[in-house]
Formats: C-alpha cells, sequence, structure tokens
C-alpha cells in the first residue's frame, strides 16, 4: 500500500499516511496521461488569431492591366497573396480549440498522476493545513520546515483566503482545492502538499 509523510503546521513529522491503493497505486498509463494534458493545453487555448485574405485587404479592385500584350504573367489583383500588401492565403481565423475527453478517461488520467505522484515522493501530506492570518513569511517558514523546495502545489479542502494569500506572493508555489485537481496540474508540480481532509476528499471521489 503506498504511504506518505504526515507533517503538521511545524513541520514536525506524524509518522506516515497510508494511501488508498485504487487512487495512489494503480500503473500509471502514460498515454492517457498525454491525451490528458494535450485536452488541457488545448482547452486553454484562446484562439483568438487572425489575418486578412485577400477579399478582406483593402484595395485591389482594380485589374492592374490588361489581361495579355503586356509580356508580364495576367493578374486580375493587386492583393493576391503573393505581391506586397496582399492578403494571406488560407488566413488564420478565430476558433474554438477546445475538446471534451471521455469520463472514464479523465478519471484514470487523475489516478495515473497522483500514483505517478505518489511512486516518486512526491506528496506530502499536513495533519490540519490551516493559516490563522495573512502572512507570506509565516508560510515561507512552513515550507523551509518540510524542506520543500522548486515548483509546489498546495491542496486544501475548500478555498482558504488565508492560505492563498499568504501564498500568493512565493515564487513556484501554488494554491487549488480538491474538487478541481487536474493531471496537468499535478504533473507539472513537483510536490504536493496535501491538508488531510482534502486527501480524504480525493480519495472519496477517485476511489
Amino acid at each position: 500500500m503506498p504511504k506518505a509523510p504526515l507533517y503538521n503546521m511545524a513541520g514536525d513529522a506524524l509518522g506516515e499516511i497510508d494511501l488508498s491503493e485504487d487512487v495512489f497505486g494503480i500503473e500509471p498509463n502514460q498515454s492517457v496521461l498525454h491525451d490528458s494534458v494535450k485536452n488541457h493545453l488545448a482547452n486553454a487555448r484562446q484562439g483568438t488569431q487572425s489575418t486578412l485574405t485577400r477579399a478582406e485587404v483593402s484595395g485591389g479592385g482594380r485589374k492592374p492591366w490588361r489581361q495579355k500584350g503586356t509580356g508580364r504573367a495576367r493578374a486580375g489583383s493587386t492583393r493576391a497573396p503573393h505581391w506586397r500588401h496582399g492578403g494571406v492565403a488560407f488566413a488564420p481565423k478565430p476558433r474554438d480549440y477546445s475538446y471534451r475527453l471521455n469520463r472514464k478517461v479523465k478519471r484514470l488520467a487523475m489516478k495515473s498522476a497522483l500514483s505517478a505522484k505518489a511512486a516518486e515522493g512526491g506528496i506530502l501530506v499536513i495533519d490540519e493545513l490551516r493559516c490563522d492570518e495573512i502572512k507570506t513569511r509565516t508560510f515561507v517558514e512552513f515550507l523551509s520546515n518540510l524542506n520543500v523546495s522548486g515548483k509546489s502545489m498546495v491542496v486544501t479542502l475548500d478555498v482558504d483566503e488565508n492560505v492563498i494569500k499568504s501564498a500568493r506572493n512565493i515564487p513556484g508555489v501554488t494554491t487549488t482545492i480538491a474538487t478541481i485537481l487536474s493531471p496537468y496540474e499535478i504533473l507539472r508540480h513537483r510536490q504536493l502538499i496535501i491538508d488531510k481532509k482534502a486527501l480524504e476528499k480525493i480519495e472519496e471521489v477517485y476511489a
């Protein structure tokens, strides 16, 4: 059964906590993880790129010279794509890049990401993760006591304004809640610092 170290807010080790085998102990499916990351990135695209076709650029309404007898190639407009100031051939236009994944695929991707993170020792569980006041220095000391470095994600059960505002100015540290975790965010962070109640919620949802 996979395990994760358990700490308190002072950074003291309280032992280990058992993780659900069904959520944190499966063999990660690399193909599904790849599909999930692609889907996340595609859904995040704005798709607002836009350039003008030959029909949309200004000018070009008059035939520049007669069809025959000049020795030059025939031309009907000065706004063709190969002309200077011409339109763009196959011009990109605004579009929606988002698409949906099958629900079973999304669940498998989440469990694969969590299992991969657990296997590499990237999960730390906090007995009761809370901040009595908004204080970045206090949160930095908390992370230092855990020997946390690099990109880290703090996961709480519900929205905690004190935790969010205490951590938001720390480089590489992001916060989220248990119900909106994504495989992409899990994979791109080095450590997951999870509140014990948030861990119970994750296991309840995905077990």
